[in-house]
């Protein structure tokens, strides 16, 4: 059996199932952002000030956000695993992924942060 260190321990299906749910919450977002862009073809700064000052836009926003950096993580982790592997380059496989993942790590909490800092006005 093969123990994943980088997955915290978590399940291949768990990973799956949150791209899936992740996957489905940016399609519904997408989808909103368009169709209510198509409805608006006059858009202006106050109308969309204002959709993006309601609590329901914020926090739907939100969860496209933690959508977005888990369904990037996930994937991420996966190509790096997959096509870093020992066989491809040796012992330096090994550090050379590790410090991808921190590199992408760090991008992605910061995005996080920032994000949320957009949206709440922290």
């Amino acid at each position: 059996m093969v123990t994943a260190v980088t997955s915290f321990g978590r399940s291949g299906l768990y990973d799956w199932l949150i791209q899936r749910v992740g996957a489905v919450v940016l399609t519904a977002y997408t989808i909103f952002l368009v169709v209510y862009i198509a409805l608006n073809p006059d858009l202006d700064f106050a109308q969309w000030s204002a959709l993006f000052n309601q609590l329901w836009m914020r926090i739907f926003s939100l969860l496209a956000l933690i959508s977005f950096i888990t369904h990037a993580w996930i994937g991420l982790w996966s190509v790096l695993t997959d096509y870093l592997t020992n066989r491809l380059l040796g012992a330096k496989a090994t550090v050379l992924r590790v410090v991808a993942q921190m590199v992408l790590g760090v991008a992605a909490v910061t995005y996080l942060v920032w994000g949320v800092e957009i949206l709440w006005g922290f």
